[in-house]
């Protein structure tokens, strides 16, 4: 087994730009380097679904692995998160009409968050999986979506709603892994940190958890 450890002085890549998974896994104690990749997101007519989060993933963690320079990491780790309705994926709103055209989409009825997200170690052994979850918003009036929509809340984010703040007025039901809807599934990338000796102990009772920078 590699004898790589998350430390502060060897971190997780974390090749996303995205605040919602900085958080998430600094509230866990990972200690964390954040360095975003410009790829873009765009699905191919021939990918499935999971190939096209796969191959965003892929390239994430290619793009932020070449620019990292000689710094040490334990591991690094790119996740991409849709929102699927109708086989169809949904992208972040261009504008507020288009927030509220996507609204208007998904509530009254359930569709899905996938996120398929790869961790990588120094040593090359991998860990990763695609995880969905199915969120179902509520029956919500115009007036609503349109207010909604108008506080630009939903603007950076798949679908137009953001589970963690304002949003949740709409949600009636999540069958599955909240933070997953958030933006990362928190309990199987422990699982897999853990499983891959990145983390012999967790959690570390009774010591500070690391600090993210």
């Amino acid at each position: 087994m590699s004898t790589d450890i998350l430390t502060q002085d060897q971190p997780l890549l974390l090749a996303s730009g995205s605040p919602r998974r900085k958080e998430i896994l600094g509230g866990l104690g990972i200690p964390l380097f954040v360095l975003p990749s410009d790829v873009p997101e765009v699905r191919q007519a021939e990918e499935t679904v999971e190939g096209f989060l796969a191959r965003v993933v892929e390239d994430k963690l290619r793009a932020s692995r070449q620019a990292v320079g000689p710094r040490s990491f334990g591991a690094a780790l790119a996740a991409d998160t849709i929102v699927l309705v109708d086989n169809e994926v949904l992208g972040k709103p261009l504008d507020i009409q288009d927030a509220e055209r996507l609204l208007e989409k998904i509530c009254g009825r359930t569709h899905q968050v996938k996120t398929h997200y790869a961790i990588v170690t120094s040593d090359g052994r991998r860990a990763g999986r695609c995880v969905t979850t199915d969120v179902t918003l509520r029956a919500a009036s115009q007036a609503e979506r349109e207010g909604y929509a108008r506080t630009g809340e939903g603007l950076d984010k798949a679908g137009a709603y953001a589970a963690q703040g304002l949003g949740a007025f709409l949600i009636r039901e999540v069958r599955g892994s909240y933070t997953n809807v958030v933006g990362l599934p928190a309990c199987e990338v422990i699982e897999d940190l853990v499983g891959l000796g990145l983390l012999p102990r967790f959690p570390m009772a009774n010591e500070p958890r690391l600090p993210s920078f």
